[in-house]
């Protein structure tokens, strides 16, 4: 089980190290790819639409590489996600800036990001639907929760490597090559990652249905992944807008909000950001083996209160500049929303859905529904705070975040230590332990 841990693990620690570098490095990248040497609010809106083009392109991802995970199988389909995206993040880190090749830097940023976003829609996804299903039924949580705690391991190993690029280098060579330093990194990261995922065996669910009912192709694998399972689907996207929209916020918004909105100093932002993160990290598998024993429930309805009663406070607290304690509690705060959502769903999302369409519908409802806040929550928030002029824009897209899964949880049953549907009883983590019972 260790093995299946760090080589799915090892996949989304490189997704979220690439999302949370550029969340870091936004204003650099602003600065780099884009005419004039200020970074203006034009500048970062055109930064993060570039960010956001990547989960535009997720959806396509998704309903490409997802079904393709209920043909051939889930380990071939992390194989060929993670050497896409290692060649993706390694790209832009390659690429000439707007002073070497004018409009092209733009354009060819744009092109790595929608190849890392069209990678990125099996990755996550392939990577919960494969512990899901190699995870016995009552440590489901315990087991599916170290996935999050490879995305903070990324989120804070990004946030380090460029607050100490910051620190120690000179503007103008941060400018000029530093930025390219956490990006490059993507290489070697993918050269790990690949052999991690190439030491993982197939899942033991998949190889069950697969032996024992025909592989669905066309029509037939469209009417069995969306039309039967619209149900679950809706369910699936409307967690996901909630548990994504902190997520976000949190690590692809805020590093710029703190420095441009509350001007706090560049250094102090990302270490406030970098430190909730590290909290998160040392908590996440916690919460997660607590999900086993009370449900994913419960943590999620605190969850959706939190988002509905403490965005406003948080975003209020950050405001107070000049006292870095409590605009510290305003960011963790944020990140504590993000926790009741990180530990429970990629446990919980898959159990939706069949083993014979899980990939794929789980694919699709989730990258549907992560491209309308993924991608986009740093650039709606940054474009209503300049059209607006209202700082306290982002905590009224975190209270409806909050209320969309007030309602979503509503419809969704309690799946922790429930059978997989679609599943025989003989997981192999599973009777592994009923024969040494």
């Amino acid at each position: 089980m260790r093995r299946d841990i760090a080589g799915t693990a090892i996949g989304n620690f490189m997704e979220w190290y690439d999302f949370g570098v550029y969340g870091y490095i936004a204003t650099t990248i602003a600065q780099v790819f884009y005419p004039g040497n200020s970074v203006s609010a034009v500048h970062l809106i055109a930064t993060f639409s570039t960010l956001a083009a990547a989960y535009v392109v997720r959806p396509l991802g998704g309903f490409v590489l997802g079904p393709l995970g209920d043909r051939i199988g889930r380990k071939r389909v992390l194989v060929i996600t993670i050497l896409l995206m290692a060649v993706g993040t390694t790209m832009s880190g390659l690429l000439p800036g707007y002073r070497t090749i004018g409009v092209w830097a733009p354009i060819l940023l744009l092109v790595a990001r929608i190849f890392q976003g069209f990678s990125t829609g099996g990755e996550f996804v392939g990577a919960m639907t494969y512990l899901v299903e190699r995870a016995p039924n009552h440590k489901r949580g315990t087991v599916v929760g170290f996935l999050p705690l490879g995305n903070l391991v990324g989120f804070v190993l990004a946030g380090l490597l460029v607050t100490a690029l910051q620190a120690w280098l000179p503007s103008r060579d941060m400018l000029a090559w530093g930025w390219r330093i956490p990006l490059l990194l993507g290489a070697p990261f993918g050269v790990l990652a690949l052999y991690l995922r190439l030491r993982i065996k197939e899942s033991p669910a998949y190889e069950q249905v697969s032996s024992s009912t025909p592989v669905d192709r066309g029509w037939q694998q469209f009417r069995h992944t969306v039309v039967e399972q619209w149900k679950p689907m809706v369910i699936c996207a409307g967690l996901v807008v909630t548990s994504q929209a902190p997520d976000f916020m949190l690590t692809g918004y805020l590093p710029t909000y703190l420095k441009v909105v509350v001007q706090v100093g560049n250094t102090a932002g990302l270490v406030m950001i970098v430190a909730t993160l590290a909290i998160l990290m040392a908590a996440v598998v916690f919460v997660a083996m607590l999900s086993d024993h009370i449900g994913v429930k419960p943590i999620m309805w605190t969850g959706c209160g939190l988002l509905v009663v403490a965005s406003v406070p948080a975003f209020l607290l950050m405001r107070f500049r000049g006292v870095l304690p409590l605009v510290f509690i305003g960011v963790l705060l944020v990140g504590l929303m993000e926790l009741c959502f990180d530990s429970t769903t990629p446990a919980a999302l898959p159990t939706l859905f069949p083993t014979r369409v899980r990939n794929g519908a789980l694919a699709i409802s989730y990258n549907i529904a992560l491209s309308t806040v993924g991608g986009t929550t740093p650039l709606i928030a940054q474009a209503l705070i300049s059209s607006t002029g209202n700082a306290m824009v982002p905590a009224y897209m975190l209270v409806f975040a909050g209320l969309v899964g007030t309602i979503t949880l509503r419809f969704m049953p309690e799946v922790a230590g429930q059978p997989l549907p679609g599943s025989g009883p003989s997981v192999e983590s599973e009777a592994g332990e009923l024969a040494g019972a």
